[in-house]
């Protein structure tokens, strides 16, 4: 049997607010206690963990006293110091407190528009005092329920003063750190402004300092519009901007489910591991997801386990899937070139487009091809299954 057992050179990272999940849902209250950032970094130590990442108010509630920060910053670096954990992400919480329930940088009140950013200024030093390279931005709030109230013009221009100004601290301050936008397309708000990564990757680029930002693609965001992540995923790493992954699962369709990562969709979950591993992406491999409501202390380390676990296994079947010659034949069939066709491609010239004109091409024969991808997916069944 493989060994399956996380290291560190993995590098798989928990929220504190995934496994300090307290189960509570709209309909039930918490079935699990409160528990401090020390004792979530010790457990996550002991399933192997490689780093933890946080929201402001995850670490430091919103409402502690200066002395109480310090008391809480002191265990956190023990515990990050005993157990070997590092924090390569950091973010602010801008959508559970009421202040922010017509958004933190859309808001329509400037006043709290003003107060977003200095939290978020704040927030920012706090993820650099504890090492984060990477700073997420997940706008919960920055939407609407009726566009009466709203302009969406209006609300992208405040979100990319905000961004501009962030960017600016951190180039002021000298901070080695990047920015990566986390896109949802609702809940908790009705609509979410920039609601896919698509939607992000055009909104980047017109940023002052685009080179700075990127994309944090989260698996149950996009299936819950309905969208292959995958594809998402590929499209923000060819544009350079993969600058960290949520890894969880979701049914489409639904609230937003942060199940346990491979839990549902097996076959999309093998896809992006395999497309993650083969592109060499060096980045974190976050889990923000959360045990099952069910679930005492011991179930959540089991769900720690299980994401971790799953991934680890996906990551052998995408090694194996690129090691069968069965697989690998066919693929070299289905893009067979014989470099025929080798001088109309490249860059436009006249001559080329005039030959390539004047090409003849049988379609009804290229039409007629089988292309057995049947074969090609149901060998990946197979594969996934067990059976070859």
């Amino acid at each position: 049997m493989s060994d399956y057992t996380p290291r560190p050179e993995h590098k798989f990272t928990f929220g504190l607010w995934t496994v300090g999940s307290r189960g509570a849902d709209p309909f039930g209250a918490p079935v699990r206690p409160s528990r401090t950032p020390a004792e979530l970094v010790y457990l996550l130590g002991e399933v192997g963990a490689y780093g933890v990442n946080f929201h402001d108010n995850d670490l430091i509630p919103i409402d502690a006293t200066p002395a109480e920060a310090a008391t809480i910053k002191r265990e956190f670096r023990q515990a990050l110091a005993d157990t070997g954990l590092v924090v390569p992400m950091a973010t602010t919480n801008l959508f559970y407190d009421p202040v922010f329930k017509d958004g933190a940088f859309t808001s329509n009140d400037p006043r709290v528009r003003a107060y977003a950013i200095q939290k978020t200024l704040r927030a920012i030093d706090l993820g650099i005092e504890f090492g984060a390279k990477v700073y997420v931005f997940w706008g919960g709030r920055e939407g609407a329920e009726t566009d009466s109230a709203k302009s969406p013009v209006e609300a992208l221009k405040r979100t990319r003063e905000a961004l501009n100004f962030f960017c600016e601290y951190v180039l002021d301050q000298g901070y080695d750190l990047k920015f990566a936008l986390e896109a949802k397309p609702n809940e908790p708000r009705g609509d979410i402004y920039t609601p896919t990564t698509g939607h992000m990757l055009a909104f980047i680029e017109t940023l002052d300092h685009p080179e700075m930002v990127g994309v944090n693609p989260e698996v149950a965001h996009e299936h819950m519009a309905g969208l292959n992540f995958l594809h998402g995923v590929a499209q923000a790493w060819e544009a350079g901007k993969l600058f960290h992954i949520d890894l969880n699962d979701q049914y489409p369709g639904r609230y937003d489910q942060d199940l346990r990562f491979g839990s549902r969709d097996i076959k999309a979950a093998f896809y992006l591991v395999k497309f993650l591993e083969d592109v060499g992406y060096a980045g974190s491999r976050h889990f923000d997801a959360h045990a099952y409501r069910t679930e005492d202390l011991e179930g959540v380390k089991d769900f720690a386990r299980g994401c971790m676990r799953t991934y680890l296994i996906l990551k052998e079947k995408a090694a194996r899937f690129n090691a069968d010659p069965e697989i690998q034949a066919l693929l070299a069939e289905i893009n067979a070139d014989d470099g025929a066709l080798a001088p109309f491609c490249g860059a436009y010239t006249p001559e080329k487009a005039a030959a390539l004109k004047a090409q003849p091409f049988d379609r009804r024969a290229l039409a007629g091809r089988g292309l057995h991808y049947e074969r090609l997916d149901q060998l990946t069944i197979d594969l996934l299954l067990g059976v070859r």
